[in-house]
């Protein structure tokens, strides 16, 4: 600001954020596609710190080849990103192939990912402590004896050494156990036997997640602030591509890998250039990402030439100029080439269009969400199938799911889904009554509540939580009877 001046006019490609301005010719976009690339650009892995190798972060991922875009903004050197990259640069072809990149699929080149496109490794840390109790008692970080309360089956601490810690690159999965550790029981009317024998010690080892898989990387043993033993346990894993996991441009185009394709098969140029990834033409109309396609063409020549193109919004390299320089260098200024079938040799009837585009992985693969369950564990409340991938849970089966069985009429599927498959449980009501009874076994009778051992008891099939419903209704001082129809009287052996 001067004498002569009031205001002072910002630079146009400033109003952006730090997320925004990786996104080259951003004014080209539909804002919507800028706002969804802000967000992305977050997920993208990269180097996300140089000294990787000695921190202790919980949960880390790390891509293998990281490149400098060849499209570039001036934001990226003022933000440092061309020192920390988070993606590859990829050539590119628009075009529909074998139908295996429909909607936001796209197609992988397999022959790019065994050279080592797009992988990446995952790194999880597990930690544990030896915490002492008031009573001078501790945990201890060991390998758990047979004996030891909740212990689990010898094959899950058989990767153990005898200080009961994994050593460095041994082959872990879901389930077995990286550190063995046992602690005194929780509640002090545990200690039995007048104190005279042993205490009962009780398993509290850390296992590796369940579902996951990877090779112990580094094993720290320190001691905490408070002078605990403590010991950290990362386990990394290697992340090749599969299908499944996403991938995405700077301009908001994410997809997922829904076919890999040998080399041998793929599309190829009349110089023999081959695409690592193919994209649907059907991802530009509606979403006018204009962006992409001049990155595409910035992207061909900058490989070309080899030298950066700058796509800064609004003061970016002159495009025209870079159509003459792609003419110069005998190629089509639209980016396109005549493009040949790889499996049939035939020339394709329409020019494709193929470029140099950068790409980000995103860390949403496959392999953290993949989640089946046959059986497996169940809630103490409701024992009912717990919830989540973390907890093996069950698949939801709501409301509005049951509401479609019951326009269908389909009444035993409904019968099986929420009762049979979910917390059938057999409940003992008194015929003459309708109150709830149960089942004694001290006098090895049934009681009901009114008549006692004198009473006709039926049994009946109803979901534990309908049960558990009647019981706290019971806490409220409301008395629910289940009235029975004739076809229930039947009288337990």
């Amino acid at each position: 600001m001067t004498s002569e001046h009031t205001h002072v006019e910002i630079w146009p490609a400033a109003i952006m954020g730090v997320a925004a301005s990786t996104i080259p010719y951003a004014e080209h976009n539909q804002s919507p596609r800028n706002t969804y690339q802000a967000a992305m650009a977050k997920q993208a892995l990269g180097l996300y710190a140089a000294n990787f190798q000695i921190r202790a972060d919980t949960r880390a991922h790390l891509l293998h080849y990281i490149e400098k875009p060849l499209v570039q903004t001036r934001a990226l050197e003022v933000l440092g990103y061309n020192d920390r990259a988070a993606g590859q640069n990829t050539i590119v072809a628009v075009m529909s192939f074998t139908g295996y990149n429909i909607e936001d699929a796209i197609i992988v080149n397999k022959s790019s990912i065994e050279r080592g496109y797009a992988r990446s490794t995952f790194f999880r840390l597990y930690v544990t402590e030896e915490r002492r109790y008031p009573g001078g008692l501790s945990d201890r970080i060991e390998k758990p004896d047979v004996n030891v309360e909740g212990s689990k089956p010898p094959e899950m601490y058989r990767k153990l050494d005898a200080d009961g810690i994994i050593s460095p690159e041994v082959e872990v999965k879901g389930g077995e156990v990286l550190i063995g550790k046992t602690s005194p029981p929780r509640f002090m009317e545990e200690y039995r036997d007048y104190g005279t024998v042993s205490i009962r010690r009780r398993d509290t080892s850390v296992t590796m997640r369940h579902g996951e898989k990877g090779v112990v990387d580094t094993v720290v043993i320190t001691e905490n602030i408070d002078g605990f033993k403590l010991v950290k346990v990362r386990v990394r894993d290697q992340r090749i591509p599969e299908l499944g996991d996403k991938l995405a441009s700077r301009h908001g185009q994410k997809g997922v890998i829904g076919l890999l394709v040998p080399q041998y098969d793929m599309p190829f140029t009349e110089d023999g250039i081959v695409p690592d990834i193919i994209v649907n033409p059907h991802a530009f109309p509606s979403r006018m990402t204009l962006g992409q396609l001049f990155e595409t063409i910035a992207g061909k020549y900058a490989s070309i030439y080899a030298r950066y193109v700058d796509g800064t919004p609004a003061a970016k390299d002159d495009l025209n100029e870079i159509k003459i320089k792609l003419l110069k260098a005998g190629y089509s200024p639209d980016g396109t080439e005549l493009v040949y079938d790889g499996r049939t040799g035939e020339m394709l009837h329409a020019p494709i269009l193929i470029g140099v585009v950068y790409y980000e992985k995103l860390h949403h693969m496959v392999a953290d969400k993949i989640h089946a369950r046959p059986r497996g564990p169940v809630q103490i409340l409701t024992r009912q199938p717990t919830e989540g991938r973390a907890r093996e849970g069950g698949l939801r089966f709501g409301e509005m799911e049951r509401d479609c069985l019951i326009g269908h009429g389909a009444a035993m599927l409904l019968r099986e889904r929420i009762l049979e498959s979910s917390d059938k449980y057999v409940m003992y009501v008194c015929e003459e009554c309708s109150h709830i009874s149960w089942f004694d076994r001290n006098k090895r009778r049934y009681i009901c509540p009114i008549h006692g051992d004198k009473a006709k008891i039926a049994a009946v099939t109803v979901p534990y939580a309908f049960k558990l419903l009647l019981q706290e209704l019971a806490s409220m001082c409301v008395m629910p009877r289940i009235k029975l129809a004739p076809k229930y009287s039947w009288k337990p052996t």
